[in-house]
């Protein structure tokens, strides 16, 4: 077998000084590095050896050399948030060896004595903050690269506006380096000027019971932009439960309205599309992704079904929240299925595809305690009728 013709090496503050033998020796034997200018710097790479990543980052370059001796230099662990995983999914496992170092979070935890199996880690240069949301709460942990050094204030910024004033954020520069420097403030008040490269640890210790977002299904309605039009919180719960998210499953959310069932089981771990006829009400579910921070895994689709669902990835599961028709459920994929009905005509649908198809036919009737005069009376909801199959 040949030997690999790319070497992915990662390297730290420390520069070459830090590289091990089998780090350093590769990277002498290459003809080409490639790299970030900071990464070349400190690798001392200068002159036609070394070759910068194009912005925005295009591994074409890298690729034109193609059985030539390159290295490529990333930051620490290349395939934790690094460029490695990008480099690797091109190229015949032959063709590349990794060199890692260790990685920021692990250098992280390091200095702070963190288990990092306990940790969250993020890597938030090039991801929304709101990523943050299903994460932090009384006692959780996190550790995020963040892209520059006005970052962390805006972090701070971020989580006073999420009721996250309290939590303890470690500021950790250029770690592993000659110019590490590590502070601490909370993020009420936050007030340091930082550089990069910086990574901040937040510790939420300090924060009062019931903070950040619960665990489960079922998140309170007013968590989400909407018009009224929303699965209400106790329904939206059963109708998940009958779904059963699953990591990387995906969802199509037919008839979204605000796309309240879509953002519960991306934060389960899977994946949704959310079909909405309605154009005021994209806007709304274009705010709920970018509010929980689901760019990537939840999208929005204007249009109406069946017509919509052309060309769209295969789903695991399909939840019909309005619309439903003989038509449109004939014309689904195989999938769990779940349906809500609310008028007399789409229930009447529910119940005859339970007749013929069988499946689980559940009516939903909840009341809730109301003021009544100068006492407390029970107010029902509209009933829902749900069918899921199989």
């Amino acid at each position: 077998m040949p030997e690999p013709w790319l070497s992915i090496i990662g390297i730290q503050e420390d520069g070459l000084a830090g590289l091990p033998p089998a780090s350093r020796d590769a990277l002498d034997r290459a003809e080409i590095v490639f790299g970030a200018p900071r990464h070349l710097d400190l690798a001392g790479i200068a002159g036609p050896r070394g070759r910068e990543w194009p912005m925005p980052f295009d591994l074409a370059p890298l690729l034109a050399l193609r059985g030539q001796g390159v290295a490529a230099l990333v930051s620490g662990d290349p395939f934790w948030h690094g460029a490695g995983g990008s480099i690797a999914a091109v190229l015949d496992p032959g063709e590349w060896r990794a060199f890692p170092a260790p990685g920021t979070f692990s250098l992280a935890a390091a200095r702070l004595g963190w288990r990092l199996e306990e940790v969250a880690c993020l890597g938030l240069h090039a991801a929304p903050l709101a990523r943050l949301r299903p994460v932090m709460a009384r006692g959780a942990r996190a550790i995020c690269l963040l892209r520059d050094g006005s970052a962390p204030a805006a972090l701070a910024e971020w989580l006073v506006a999420q009721g996250l004033g309290a939590t303890r954020m470690v500021v950790m520069e250029a770690l592993g380096g000659p110019r590490e420097r590590i502070r601490q403030a909370r993020a009420q008040g936050f007030a340091l000027d930082c550089a990069a490269p910086v990574a901040v640890a937040l510790d939420g210790t300090d924060l009062p019971p019931g903070a950040g977002l619960p665990r489960g299904f079922g998140l309170p309605d007013d968590s989400f932009a909407h018009d009224g039009q929303i699965t209400r919180r106790s329904v939206r719960a059963m109708t998940l439960a009958a779904l059963g998210p699953r990591e990387g499953e995906m969802l199509w959310d037919i008839g979204g309205g605000s796309g309240s069932v879509s953002v519960e089981w991306c934060l389960n771990g899977g994946r949704a599309v959310t079909v909405e006829p309605r154009a005021d009400r994209i806007a709304n579910i274009a705010a709920n992704i970018e509010g929980f921070g689901l760019a990537g895994r939840m999208r929005a689709l204007h249009g109406s079904a069946p017509e919509a669902l052309a060309g769209l990835t295969p789903p695991d599961a399909i939840f019909v929240g309005g619309g439903a028709s003989a038509t449109l459920i004939d014309a689904l994929p195989p999938a769990r299925l779940v349906v809500n009905a609310v008028t007399l005509e789409t229930e009447a649908l529910l119940i005859a595809l339970h007749a013929t198809r069988g499946g689980n036919l559940t009516r939903i009737a909840l009341e809730e305690a109301a003021p009544l005069g100068r006492m407390r009376g029970w107010t029902p909801a509209r009933s829902v009728t749900q069918w899921s199959w199989p």
